[in-house]
């Protein structure tokens, strides 16, 4: 299996234990260091193993916690690291994602997750409530 192929593997799996709530894939699917960051939609940027991971138990132990697909996964890979772009669909909503990941013997960790509103969509949406006005 090439790189590419690897690292979107290892991004399905992050998804996968994000729908299925496992929380002990998903703790395994980082980095053991405190080189790791997130930063969640409307959260602040956090750093370190601890407070990472808590963030994610917090998240899969919510009853409420939305639905997540990963679509249009791309990979771009240099030496140990990669990174992979995508769109999250949430609830119906599209995100823009990036999971960087690091090689750790021969598996892929990630080392930072963001993910964040795409501008173009909310635009749209907000100039079609524009239009429907009544003035």
């Amino acid at each position: 299996m090439g790189n590419d192929t690897k690292v979107i593997a290892a991004n399905a799996a992050f998804y996968a234990a994000f729908s299925t709530g496992d929380f002990a894939g998903m703790e395994r699917m980082w980095a053991d260091d405190d080189g790791i960051s997130c930063i969640h939609p409307g959260w602040p940027a956090i750093i370190g193993r601890a407070t990472v991971i808590g963030s994610w138990r917090d998240i899969l132990q919510n009853p409420q916690r939305p639905q997540i697909v990963c679509a249009e996964p791309q990979a771009i890979v240099d030496g140990d690291s990669a990174r992979v772009l995508c769109i999250e669909i949430v609830d119906g909503t599209a995100l823009a994602a990036a999971n960087h990941f690091r090689r750790v013997g021969d598996d892929w960790r990630l080392v930072h997750h963001q993910s964040s509103p795409i501008a173009q969509i909310v635009e749209q949406a907000e100039d079609d409530r524009a239009s429907h006005r009544v003035h």
